[in-house]
């Protein structure tokens, strides 16, 4: 057997389970890992400036391809640096892998104050991921490996930790070379469970299918049941594009709430089924829900008329195939739909300027390309009508809604997908908590176009303390830089637009010249439209 550091040890594992990019700031803890990457040729190491851009980079990663993203961080601080990273992989179910370190192994836990010593390192850790362990010894280094694999990858994707003591990473043993992790299977299909939903399915006249995430791989299945029941398929942050927003059953999230009241039956694949429970917050009366998803908690967390706990894809195949003897050639309802989809669009040109500047984005980025939301007026209505044509294309931070998650993270898609075009899209207050990646995207050639939007505030608080707290404003107002010059600052091509007619000539130049862009589009203070209306919608009356 080869002997081989933990550093070497880890290393050796990343390749063996398909890792060829690592986002880091590389840290004393840390050197005798990052020294056995930089001896590694199929390893490319990314740094960032700051340990946040590092995870989100990471999750922007893993959002856009399905692999696992990783980043290396040096304890304590470091770590808690990535902290809001880490929780939007928890949130949006991201395979992500932080590598991080400890004080040396015989002073954990004394609480001496060593340098970025926590209370409970490993803890902390196992608090915000699915799962996090601690490499006491080289001989352990390449199981523990295996394991985060396996857990990333098992079951429902999130994300795992794994710490090692200063003085391991440089401790030698002989030990087998590592090999790939394999996942574990999906739960086996429950044949009388499926007929159960077979029937159940086959007696509802108006169903809908709601997707998330879990069903990111389902898209061609979630399709055809939709086509053999004649039912709308609609998503709201993670699923959108896993069944594309030009299919004649797709609707987005204000079309399917037009026709929620006479639906009869929800079927949720992979979702938490956010839209119609917390921002819908009204059930049609005569409601039965079925669900299927991998993760058997959610049966428990909101508890369905009938629950599947499967791999999305393989289950919704066995519904399709128990439906074929159940339900005849259903009419088509597509001229309905249209109807729906149309209305809903039309409502939604009231949310301005958002509505029109997504329209230009949407009409520039190629359909391929990549768009990345961000927590702002027009973040947030981009989920209601910015249509996607593919899974994985639409990259938003689930339900953290964390602000400035959003350029970080595109960077990460970017560098998934050297060949495709990214698009993020940030307000003024979120842009600036990360901007100190635009060093990073100059130096790697990371050419992502960013859009700021820059409305001097933070929009939707401003708008809450008007509307509800008698316009005592408070924190809400900013005093921002110039970003055009800030990006030429940083050696990145800067524009600005002060129209929808010109962010799409500007938009055109940018994603032509390759490069990193930065695009400002100034927004008068205060006149955004809301576009809350349209995800608490009255009760139809």
């Amino acid at each position: 057997m080869p002997k081989m550091t933990t550093g070497e040890i880890i290393t050796h594992s990343l390749v063996a389970n398909g890792v060829d990019t690592v986002f880091g700031i590389p840290g004393a803890h840390m050197y005798d890992l990052i020294d056995a990457m930089a001896r590694e040729s199929r390893i490319r190491f990314i740094h960032t400036r700051h340990e946040q851009g590092a995870g989100y980079m990471a999750y922007g990663y893993a959002k856009a391809t399905g692999r696992t993203g990783v980043y290396t961080v040096v304890p304590g601080p470091g770590f808690l640096n990535s902290g809001a990273a880490i929780c939007t992989a928890y949130g949006a179910n991201a395979p992500v892998l932080c590598l991080t370190g400890n004080i040396m192994s015989h002073l954990i836990g004394q609480g001496r104050g060593q340098l970025h010593e926590l209370p409970d390192h490993l803890g902390t850790m196992r608090g915000l991921t699915k799962w996090a362990e601690r490499i006491n010894h080289p001989t352990g280094a390449g199981e523990i490996m295996r394991q985060a694999f396996s857990q990333m990858h098992s079951g429902r994707p999130r994300p795992v930790a794994i710490e090692a003591p200063w003085d391991v990473f440089g401790m030698a043993s002989e030990v087998p070379t590592p090999e790939a992790a394999t996942s574990l299977p999906a739960p086996q299909i429950d044949a009388e469970l499926i007929e159960k939903a077979a029937s159940m399915i086959a007696a509802a006249k108006n169903p809908m299918i709601m997707v998330g995430s879990g069903a990111v791989d389902a898209g061609d299945e979630v399709l055809a049941l939709a086509k053999l029941l004649q039912a709308p398929v609609t998503a709201h942050r993670n699923g959108k594009g896993i069944v594309s927003d030009d299919e004649d059953l797709a609707m987005m999230a204000h079309a399917a709430w037009r026709f929620w009241p006479q639906c009869d039956l929800l079927i949720g694949v992979g979702s938490r089924l956010e839209l119609q429970y917390f921002r819908w917050r009204w059930l049609p009366p005569g409601l039965k829900v079925l669900r299927l998803d991998i993760d058997p908690t959610e049966m428990v967390r909101l508890k369905p008329d009938l629950g599947l706990v499967t791999d999305a894809k393989a289950g919704v195949a066995a519904l399709v195939d128990a439906l074929q003897d159940r339900v005849g050639q259903r009419p088509s309802r597509v001229g309905e739909y249209r109807q729906l989809k149309a209305e809903a669009a039309e409502a939604l040109r009231s949310v301005q300027p958002q509505e029109e500047y997504l329209r230009v984005i949407r009409k520039v980025l190629p359909r391929d390309g990549f768009f990345v939301e961000e927590v702002s007026q027009v973040g947030f209505t981009a989920r209601m009508c910015f249509p996607v044509y593919a899974p994985r294309h639409y990259v938003t931070c689930g339900y953290q809604d964390n602000l400035g998650f959003g350029f970080n993270t595109a960077l990460g898609v970017k560098v998934a997908h050297p060949d495709k075009a990214v698009v993020s899209i940030s307000g003024d207050g979120g842009f600036l908590f990360g901007v100190q990646e635009l060093a990073t995207a100059r130096q790697f050639g990371i050419n992502v176009v960013s859009i700021v939007f820059n409305n001097n505030a933070y929009g939707n608080v401003r708008r809450d303390q008007q509307q509800v707290y008698g316009n005592r404003l408070i924190g809400s107002d900013l005093a921002n830089p110039n970003f055009v010059a800030l990006a030429q600052s940083f050696g990145v091509l800067g524009m600005r637009a002060n129209s929808p007619a010109e962010l799409e000539v500007a938009l055109t130049e940018a994603l032509a010249a390759d490069a990193p862009v930065v695009i400002e589009v100034p927004i008068p203070t205060g006149s955004d439209t809301s576009p809350w209306p349209f995800y608490h919608p009255a009760a139809p009356t």
